[in-house]
């Protein structure tokens, strides 16, 4: 199975949440995930994915997409959702540490999958603290559920060269049916 990502390079935690397009689940396996972790090379230490892995980061990202949601709906988050980022950071304590070449690295302790979870949990944290974390947008696009933070305030589309050329397409072909 190819594995394909439609969206990458926002916010860590909507990268991940993005895994889960349209009934799929893009990191279901230790391959899916791989692929994934391949593409945020630099955002995340290097890990090699496992089925440990692949369930830690799948319930860091429900716990974060439960967590989102409520906070786009003007909700609080629900508790057992900041319960689990919570535990999932905690379990890998990050401290940094300094080299010969005088440059600082946080290294975390604890096994891979819980290291890779904290790494996610502490990134859709982030996002949940952020100020414009009510700005974050689901895809306008009718068969799309993709999410993004917009850089210009009129961005309605994941990706325009996909979502939104399909939408312009539906209305052109709308306003010249006879």
């Amino acid at each position: 199975m190819t594995v394909t990502f439609p969206l990458t390079g926002e916010p860590l935690a909507l990268d991940l949440l993005n895994t889960r397009p349209a009934g799929q689940d893009l990191i279901a396996d230790p391959a899916g995930l791989a692929a994934w972790l391949e593409l945020q090379s630099g955002r995340l230490e290097p890990v090699e994915a496992g089925a440990a892995e692949v369930a830690a980061v799948r319930a860091v990202r429900e716990a974060a997409g439960a967590a989102l949601a409520a906070v786009r709906a003007g909700a609080r988050p629900p508790a057992d959702a900041l319960r689990a980022l919570n535990q999932a950071a905690a379990a890998a304590p990050a401290h940094r540490e300094l080299d010969s070449a005088l440059t600082v690295a946080v290294r975390r302790t604890g096994a891979p999958a819980r290291r890779l979870a904290a790494e996610l949990a502490e990134a859709a944290m982030e996002l949940l603290a952020d100020p414009r974390v009510g700005e974050v947008r689901e895809c306008e696009a009718a068969d799309c559920v993709l999410l993004f933070l917009p850089a210009h305030p009129r961005r309605r589309w994941c990706v325009a060269s996909a979502c939104g050329n399909r939408a312009r397409v539906a209305r052109y072909y709308a306003r010249h049916k006879s």
